[in-house]
């Protein structure tokens, strides 16, 4: 089995790293990194014996769905989605869009929301 880990380029991204991480040690299974980051995504503070293996973005396709197809395309290896996840005012929480909030609603494994520290 596998932790697949949502990287983003906002504030979330590397806290979620750093907990899917921890959280395939834990399991002692590997991590599918989906780098949605517009640069390659630095995976060298990764510790050798947690198996990583990187996913790039699909071009033309929503971020959301590519993180879906993910989970799709390696339903049977993944067990666990970390995401990351903004502190947002209760008026920002009515707003809908969100990546975390979509795919908190869509993923068909669990999620794991990492809020970031602060």
């Amino acid at each position: 089995m596998a932790v697949l880990v949502a990287v983003t380029d906002s504030d979330e991204g590397t806290p979620a790293l750093d907990t899917a991480v921890a959280e395939a040690r834990r399991r002692r299974t590997g991590l599918l990194a989906a780098n949605l980051r517009l640069a390659p995504l630095d995976t060298s503070h990764v510790p050798d014996d947690v198996e990583t293996t990187v996913l790039e973005r699909e071009p033309d396709v929503e971020v959301g769905q590519h993180v879906l197809g993910l989970l799709d395309r390696h339903r049977d290896e993944v067990d666990l989605l970390v995401i990351g996840m903004k502190r947002r005012s209760p008026v920002g929480k009515l707003v809908l869009g969100s990546l975390a909030q979509f795919l908190l609603l869509n993923a068909d494994v669990p999620v794991l929301a990492v809020k970031t520290p602060g």
